[in-house]
């Protein structure tokens, strides 16, 4: 639980006093994007792993 209180405070400080409107709204939204490509490469990645494909 620590270590999400952590990350949710980086996150926060990250876009504090960041700027205009529009750039704060765009580099957040590229921020979550970031993240779900993230995500759906480690659940393929974990996937691959679990169905035992091999990496040749």
């Amino acid at each position: 639980m620590k270590t999400i209180l952590l990350i949710k405070e980086i996150y926060l400080e990250g876009f504090r006093n960041l700027g205009h409107f529009i750039i704060k709204n765009y580099i957040k939204a590229f921020a979550w994007f970031s993240f779900g490509l993230f995500l759906i490469t480690l659940y393929a990645f974990i996937f691959r792993i679990a169905t035992g494909y091999a990496f040749d």
